[in-house]
């Protein structure tokens, strides 16, 4: 692993390079062009610095003093108050530097009041049920690894952020869903562990870390052990949900080392997982890091993401993530390129992560050797967002797109009733999966009351069944509908995103579409709906996704009213079978 750490190490230099200039005179970050500030960039740029300090143990990068841009980003993080990450950051930025703090270069540095003021901020601590747990978490472990205080919350702390996971989730998943709908199991889950374990290495007290880790890994380890079936041919991640795109790599590669590190995986199983992070980390190495300048690309021309993911922020996130992998390669030792082979064997299957009396909710994988067709389906919640994020269709960037921060109905049937428009997703009842007729998997579902895309539930409107069937490239969906009284339904739309992956940032295995593209065909539309014409989007910022443009958007619709009567059923069946092809041809 020596040259992975290596190499992990010369980008995470070369990325501060480029970024520790913006750093200004009273700790803030200056944004790049186009592009808003953030408060709490100053607290990731804190704890990257503190990354590169713990692997390489050197106090300048060029001309730069990291002792004093550090001291300058913590100061200018605790006296602004809006963001908790921030501070969490910070704290930790501050830890590495050592947890004695009459021998922290840093801590020397803060002035009198900075010190007060962090005193003060590190104590105060809202409750929280979503990821911002684990920022807690991180505060109270600088608190009293520091000297500030003689009581250590972290033990308590790390208990209720497990027993919420256990509230939320029948089988052990995290809902970063602080409130309402719930069922955002998303790669905030995965981010959380890997902070929280981050925050345990750097607590003065190893006996603590030694207890809490078994507790921890109860929970990581099933994120741990899913991710090799998440990841795609090509080294893609995570696909579903807000925040992916290079965050949908850096977080998995993190908890595999982690894993390996902390003796989570197994050794016949080491083979596999090291071929994951082999293709997460080659992904995220071609896509996201430009060679030439040395620094990460996550927004141009071609590509967005989140609005809270700043250029500064995410380059400061990669930095810290590969000084960290340097570290952790280091300690793992042995070879990274070991041999592996995976069975060439379809797959589908169905991870519930939440099963009560009202909803379930899950994730279904299915994979295609023969076409390397990999698809992601969320069935879940999400966060309060109004995007396509966690709409219930086969997620798989190059094959079946949609854009980020957007709301579109991708691969699924829209209907408005009055003020209240539907769509067949985010939860199910009576969820099953299986084989089916000439070795295909289906995935079915049904909705004993229909659900807004607000994610209300519309009590004696109607009710949904969907069923999706994969043989191989072929793929057909089927939502079937009936209401409980008479009803006016006023539009049905229902929209196909045409994308391809980014034209420079990319290797030559990405999946993406061929010359015959995805092969839509409707089989049986009882609402009569006529395509419209197709809208060319190539030139329009709105629509673009984590991982390339989103050229076209097609769209089924009926614009005028239909009279839906009880005990009738109303069915759309649609079938695509996607000609997939890869970049180099």
């Amino acid at each position: 692993m020596q040259n992975f750490a290596d190499q992990c190490l010369d980008m995470a230099e070369s990325i501060l390079g480029n970024n520790l200039g913006s750093i200004n005179e009273d700790g803030s970050v200056t944004s790049v062009e186009n592009e808003s500030p953030r408060i709490d960039e100053s607290g990731h740029a804190a704890l990257a610095i503190g990354e590169y300090y713990r692997a390489t143990g050197n106090e300048m990068h060029g001309d730069f003093d990291l002792v004093d841009l550090n001291a300058r980003c913590i100061t200018y993080q605790a006296f602004n108050n809006e963001e908790e990450n921030g501070l969490a950051f910070s704290s930790l930025g501050l830890l590495a530097f050592g947890a004695n703090k009459q021998r922290n270069e840093v801590w020397e540095r803060l002035l009198d009041p900075t010190r007060e003021k962090l005193d003060t901020r590190l104590l105060a601590r809202t409750d929280y049920d979503n990821h911002y747990q684990a920022f807690n978490i991180a505060k109270a472990v600088a608190r009293f690894t520091l000297g500030l205080s003689k009581k250590d919350e972290t033990g308590k702390l790390i208990e209720r952020f497990l027993a919420r996971i256990d509230e939320k989730s029948s089988t052990g998943y995290f809902d970063d869903h602080e409130e309402g709908f719930g069922g955002a199991y998303d790669i905030y889950g995965i981010f959380s562990f890997v902070f929280i374990r981050q925050s345990l290495q750097l607590h003065g007290n190893l006996n603590l870390r030694e207890r809490k880790l078994p507790s921890l890994r109860t929970y990581a380890e099933k994120y741990l052990k899913l991710i090799p079936d998440l990841v795609r041919s090509d080294g893609m991640g995570m696909v579903y949900g807000r925040s992916i795109g290079a965050y949908g790599q850096m977080h998995c590669i993190s908890l595999i080392l982690q894993g390996l590190r902390d003796g989570w995986i197994t050794e016949d199983k080491k083979p596999m997982f090291l071929d994951a992070l082999r293709r997460l980390f080659y992904y995220f190495f071609v896509n996201y890091l430009d060679q030439e300048h040395g620094y990460l690309v996550v927004r141009d021309s071609e590509r967005a993401t989140v609005n809270q993911h700043t250029t500064r922020m995410a380059n400061f996130d990669a930095a810290r993530y590969l000084c960290q992998w340097s570290r952790l390669a280091q300690s793992i030792g042995g070879e990274l390129a070991v041999a592996y082979n995976p069975p060439a064997k379809n797959m589908g299957r169905f991870i519930i992560c939440n099963k009560d009396s009202k909803k379930e909710q899950g994730l279904f994988l299915y994979k295609d050797p023969a076409s390397k067709l990999h698809i992601q389906m969320p069935l879940m919640g999400g966060n309060d967002a109004l995007t396509s994020d966690y709409l219930t269709f086969p997620h798989c960037p190059g094959i079946f797109d949609w854009p980020v921060n957007q709301y579109l109905p991708i691969m699924m049937p829209e209907l408005t009733f009055g003020e209240h428009t539907i769509i067949p997703s985010f939860y199910g009842r009576r969820c099953t999966t299986g084989l089916g007729i000439r070795n295909s998997f289906y995935f079915r579902f049904e909705q004993p009351e229909l659900i807004t895309k607000e994610k209300k539930v519309i009590n004696g409107l109607g009710s949904c069944k969907v069923s999706w069937t994969f043989q191989g490239s072929k793929i057909t969906s089927d939502f079937l509908f009936t209401v409980k009284n008479q009803v006016q339904m006023d539009k049905m739309r229902f929209m196909i995103a045409v994308g391809c992956p980014h034209s420079r940032y990319r290797i030559g295995t990405t999946l993406c579409l061929g010359e015959e593209g995805q092969r839509a065909n409707v089989v049986k539309d009882d609402f009569q709906a006529t395509w419209q014409e197709t809208e060319v989007v190539s030139d329009d910022p709105k629509y673009r996704s984590y991982h390339g443009n989103i050229h076209y958007l097609q769209t089924l619709m009926r614009d005028h009213p239909l009279i839906m009567r009880p005990n009738q059923q109303y069915k759309l069946t649609v079938s695509y079978e996607p000609h997939v092809v890869t970049a180099e041809g």
